[in-house]
């Protein structure tokens, strides 16, 4: 699965960097799931063969931040780099969607900073959680005219 754009091969120099590796048994089905519902609206990839990912934040055009993931035989490996000022933003866009699909697998994603300070951290969420985060995605999208909320959310569908 790939997506790609101009963007995509005039990405930046980032001088941040953050790490989450995130425990699971199944790091290649989250992989695979984050990078095909991210691509949706910015640059992805994903190797099936290498179990591997690419993430290009270039939503709004400009190249904000990019991330690589990797599967180990009990994590989902990600790497983050962007701008001091994306890296909190990316963090969290980034480990939301991981621990919102990972919910009934208690996923949590911590981030590391290459300085080796804690960054943030997304998970695990209850269906409580999810709840809440569904009735603000559909108040924002009502507001911004976006797609219907059963879209970004198919792990809530009926």
């Amino acid at each position: 699965m790939t997506t790609s754009s101009a963007n995509a091969n005039e990405t930046p120099d980032f001088g941040s960097r953050s790490v989450a590796r995130v425990a699971t048994v199944k790091p290649a089905d989250y992989g695979r799931r984050l990078v095909s519902h991210m691509s949706r609206r910015i640059d992805g990839e994903w190797n099936g063969a290498e179990s591997t990912g690419h993430l290009v934040f270039n939503r709004d055009g400009a190249v904000t931040g990019v991330a690589d993931l990797a599967c180990e035989d009990d994590a989902l490996v990600l790497t983050l780099s962007a701008s001091a000022q994306e890296l909190p933003r990316l963090e969290e866009v980034a480990g939301r969607h991981l621990a919102r699909f990972g919910y009934e697998d208690g996923l949590v994603v911590s981030w590391t900073r290459q300085d080796g300070s804690a960054g943030t951290t997304q998970g695990p969420l209850t269906k409580e959680d999810l709840d809440r985060l569904r009735a603000e995605y559909e108040e924002h999208a009502a507001r911004e005219g976006e797609s219907d909320a059963a879209e970004d959310f198919p792990d809530l569908r009926g």
